[in-house]
């Protein structure tokens, strides 16, 4: 049985809202201890954030949805001053920690992903099951799915699809998208949905949703989320102590293949490249991971969107951060958004 860890209760009392993925995963691999500070780096409903403190350690929480760091004021006033709630980004890690734990932290946790707070807020527009604007910012500010699906030229809606995606349909879809907003622009979830479920059809043995791909692919490219991501991973390496460790969780392929990449890179020397004359090698920022952990039958039956999820996470040494921070990530250019119609 999954222990209580005291997450987030709505204001009238009643159950959790949200059930952290992973948790007392993430608590063996963080190790979370009075004294320690630790940077949740997304605090969501508050079920990371309010295990770490029950431990015993400081938090600074970030979110870069309003919504969550509101949400949390009551965490606030149980915890007082081992908890700072920031608004902020994976990409703002470094500069975060540097502001509010100058003398470095003990642990960082990242859960890649959308909320499950945002996901069941249909005026969110994450959801391709509850019609909503088609809106998909975790944040207040910047283009909108809308303005993605109805500016961007077929062939860089295409490449958005099938890359973030993985969407094997990619083409059609872009090209069915391009000819209906030719008619009138699409502005709710449901509408884009529905095309997108005619184009790919559905069969008896599908578990996913035909929908579920594109939602995805568009919710990463408005919210830049592999960019984020990367920049959160070379922050974490910054701002974390020697045997500070890192812990992340992430729910889809690429997501996990980047952090896959980044802890097998960090945790070999650095050699530079054999086409350049022969530099010193860099010494590993990380010790070597181990396998990724999955969740238990037990947690999938409570918590299905458990399914998918997988934490890597690795402790820190006390070699300087590499120079080339971003190097390991290898990420595709993807289409700049048009400021006005496609």
């Amino acid at each position: 049985m999954m222990a209580d860890h005291g997450g987030i209760k709505p204001s009238g009392g009643g159950p959790v809202r949200h059930i952290p993925v992973l948790l007392d995963a993430v608590l063996r691999a963080l190790a979370p201890a009075p004294g320690a500070v630790v940077l949740d780096g997304t605090l969501g409903a508050g079920g990371y954030s309010a295990a770490i403190l029950s431990a015993g350690a400081a938090v600074v929480a970030v979110d870069r949805d309003p919504t969550a760091i509101a949400g949390a004021r009551p965490l606030q006033e149980r915890f007082a001053e081992r908890l700072r709630l920031v608004e902020g980004c994976f990409g703002e890690l470094a500069e975060i920690a540097a502001e509010h734990a100058p003398a470095g932290l003990d642990g960082v946790v990242l859960d890649i992903g959308v909320s499950s707070m945002q996901i069941d807020t249909a005026e969110r527009g994450f959801s391709f099951q509850k019609d909503g604007p088609l809106d998909m910012r975790m944040g207040a500010t910047g283009p909108s799915a809308a303005d993605v699906v109805n500016r961007l030229k077929a062939g860089d809606l295409a490449r958005v699809l099938s890359f973030l995606g993985e969407e094997r349909q990619a083409g059609r879809i872009a090209r069915a998208i391009e000819a209906r907003r030719a008619e009138r622009p699409f502005e709710r979830t449901l509408d884009l949905a529905q095309l997108v479920g005619k184009v790919v059809g559905r069969a008896p043995k599908d578990r996913i949703d035909p929908a579920t791909r594109t939602f995805q692919a568009l919710r990463a490219y408005v919210n830049d989320e592999l960019g984020e991501l990367v920049r959160g991973l070379a922050g974490a390496e910054r701002a974390l102590k020697p045997g500070g460790r890192l812990v992340v969780v992430t729910f889809h392929s690429l997501e996990d293949r980047l952090v896959k990449r980044f802890f097998r890179d960090r945790a070999e020397a650095a050699s530079g490249s054999r086409h350049l004359p022969a530099v010193t090698s860099a010494e590993p920022t990380f010790t070597a991971p181990g396998k990724a952990v999955a969740a238990t039958e037990a947690e999938i039956a409570a918590n299905p969107r458990s399914r998918s999820a997988k934490l890597r996470s690795g402790i820190r040494t006390g070699v300087p951060a590499r120079a080339d921070a971003f190097d390991f990530a290898d990420l595709p250019n993807l289409a700049d958004l048009p400021q006005t119609g496609a």
